[in-house]
């Protein structure tokens, strides 16, 4: 069923088009992810669908009976409003229904006798039944739990601004909507959170619109895409994974077709410069063709974001967390925790909301001082903080005077010396935004800025609490880029799945009471191994296919109980034959894997048939890892009998 039309829409910001005649259709069942540098409009498109903010020219067509719901990145509240009062607000007919039947239950509570009231009461509960309102107050409490909002009473102007985003999550999941928009539905929710999104989203019947950064959410929730690049819109059926493929696939062919027009260019500037007599008719269709190959060049590209920022040299000591507690208000969130850290350590802190990973972040950072144990830090050490607050910021300043409060110059990773201005430009903030106020800018530019000033001061151990929140895509792959190669060492504290696994090589797990686990591995590798032995706080379990493919950290084997295990003697049947076949069976699953791999680049233009293959690739690849292992296992098995028999 079609449900919206996007009638040839644009918008300007001051000078700046964002996006511009822009035509697309929605129907039920589209779950369309939307992507684009900061300040490239993403926030304002989503606002001008849902009929927030009015387009420059074109229209929104909803069809008729359409709801049309939006989650926007700063809701607005009602501070005297209850959690579940704010839930169970709108005006859909179900909603009315839920209030009204509670308005009656509380007036007859007070006045157990009143027979009007208890007429109301009936007349309340029929309307329940008719509209089968009855498990949407239920619903609405388990979301508010599963987003880690428990106390459904408190008033909203009592919780932090996180905590209402939640809220506000869960009343736009709840409420009835055709098409519902999502303006960075991740930001401040746990991983557990995350996933049970995730699985609501997927389940879904309705057209849903979103902007994210999270790009294993975007992989598994989105069915298409849209892209915002430099005022035009490109659209792909495709999910994140083949997006990024489709996107390649046409750079490829727009450079082709710019390498073709610059040769026909040339050409034709070098009959101009011989002296063209623009007087008969075919020199003058010359001269119109130089000029039309000219003005045919692509509007140059926004850059590549470029982060090459040197770091201060780290000593052997770096951090020693030793038996560290931290308590507020009676309870625990640190407790007993000791830690030293390595060159090049990269840490990921992962738990859900509350349970102190931001505490321990400030710790370490001394903004905090601990209950008891001690934090000691190197004497080389020079810390880089990129917080979740943007209040450490001047919003009255200009941009580039912002920056030059850290530095006039600095030093980059190849050597190279430059100004504020130059290093602002590889942040792509180009020579008229410089000199723009920071309140003007967008949310993730903002976040932008305020990275770049966090490295232009060349530290060498990071603390990056929730970094990816307001970041773009392209923003946190270079962000990636540049932790491979940082020398220093970095925690992290965030809810990406994907940046954690791209970026962590050990997890601090806060399981609650004050407990936190270590684990070696990445993210995934943590998630497989809570799956598999149990989480205290059950933050890593049950996130169903959020568990990569990777080996986990292992249990204890009966080697370390002191009891040396005893070697196998034979083989099972079934070992044995399959013993006998894995190298075949490798070899062919090598030869479908590249015979799929060969149609992926034949259907390159088909994005349809390579969604499809995309798949089949992947699940060929898992059975390819699959019998990998088994091989492995085997062999090695093979060898322990035969080292047993020469015994």
């Amino acid at each position: 069923m079609h449900v919206l039309t996007v009638d040839h829409i644009s918008k300007t910001y001051g000078e700046k088009i964002l996006f511009q005649d822009v035509s697309f259709g929605v129907e039920t069942g589209d779950k369309i992810g939307i992507i684009g540098v900061n300040g490239t409009g993403k926030s304002t498109f989503l606002q001008v669908v849902a009929g927030i903010e009015p387009p420059d020219s074109g229209s929104i067509l909803v069809a008729g009976g359409v709801t049309v719901r939006m989650l926007s990145q700063d809701p607005q509240f009602d501070p005297e409003q209850t959690v579940l009062e704010h839930v169970l607000g709108g005006d859909s007919p179900q909603m009315v229904a839920v209030r009204a039947y509670e308005e009656a239950l509380q007036a007859l509570e007070l006045l157990p006798g009143d027979a009007v009231l208890q007429e109301r009461l009936v007349r309340a509960n029929q309307r329940m039944a008719e509209l089968d309102a009855w498990g949407i107050e239920s619903e609405a409490k388990i979301a508010l739990s599963k987003l880690g909002i428990a106390s459904y009473g408190a008033k909203l102007g009592t919780l932090s601004g996180g905590q209402r985003k939640r809220v506000a999550m869960a009343a736009a999941l709840i409420q009835p909507a055709d098409v519902l928009l999502l303006d960075e539905p991740t930001n401040h929710i746990d991983n557990e959170s995350v996933a049970w999104l995730e699985g609501m989203l997927q389940k879904r019947k309705g057209a849903l619109l979103m902007i994210t950064h999270d790009r294993y959410f975007l992989d598994r929730v989105s069915n298409r895409t849209l892209e915002l690049d430099k005022g035009r819109a490109y659209f792909y059926t495709a999910n994140y994974s083949t997006f990024i493929e489709l996107k390649l696939d046409r750079e490829e062919r727009e450079a082709s077709s710019e390498a073709k027009r610059k040769n026909l260019l040339r050409n034709e500037l070098a009959w101009m410069r011989k002296g063209a007599k623009a007087r008969t008719t075919k020199q003058q269709a010359r001269i119109q063709r130089f000029e039309a190959l000219n003005a045919a060049a692509p509007e140059k590209a926004t850059g590549k974001l470029e982060v090459s920022v040197a770091s201060t040299r780290l000593g052997k000591k770096i951090i020693e967390l030793e038996g560290l507690t931290k308590a507020f208000e009676g309870r625990t969130v640190i407790r007993d925790f000791s830690y030293i850290a390595v060159p090049e350590d990269r840490v990921g802190i992962v738990g859900r909301n509350g349970l102190g990973k931001s505490t321990l972040l400030k710790l370490i950072a001394g903004k905090l001082e601990p209950d008891a144990g001690e934090v000691r830090l190197g004497p080389t050490v020079k810390l880089g903080v990129f917080s979740q607050e943007r209040e450490e910021m001047d919003e009255t300043l200009r941009v580039i005077d912002y920056i030059r409060e850290s530095a006039e110059r600095i030093t980059t990773g190849d050597g190279t010396n430059i100004t504020a201005g130059q290093m602002l430009e590889r942040f792509l903030f180009p020579p008229a935004q410089q000199w723009t106020p920071i309140a003007k800018l967008s949310g993730g530019e903002k976040r932008r800025l305020q990275l770049l000033r966090v490295l232009m001061e060349a530290p060498n151990v990071l603390l990056l609490d929730e970094p990816t929140n307001d970041l773009d895509i392209t923003t946190l792959t270079v962000l990636e880029d540049y932790l491979d190669d940082f020398p220093g060492v970095v925690f992290t504290v965030s809810h990406d799945r994907y940046f954690l696994d791209r970026t962590s090589e050990r997890i601090f797990a806060f399981e609650g009471d004050g407990v936190i686990e270590q684990h070696v591995g990445n993210f995934s590798d943590y998630q497989q191994y809570a799956a598999q032995y149990g989480s205290r706080s059950g933050s890593a379990a049950g996130t169903g296919g959020a568990v990569a493919e990777r080996k986990a950290e292992a249990a204890p084997t009966p080697a370390a109980s002191g009891n040396e295990p005893a070697l196998p003697t034979k083989m099972t049947y079934k070992e044995q034959k399959e013993f006998e076949s894995i190298d075949t069976d490798i070899e062919k699953a090598e030869s479908a894997l590249t015979a799929v791999q060969t149609k992926m680049e034949v259907s390159s233009s088909d994005s349809a048939t390579l969604q499809d293959l995309l798949k089949e690739q992947q699940e060929l690849e898992a059975k390819l890892e699959h019998l990998m292992d088994r091989w492995a296992y085997l062999n090695e098995l093979a060898e322990q009998i035969a080292a047993n028999k020469k015994k």
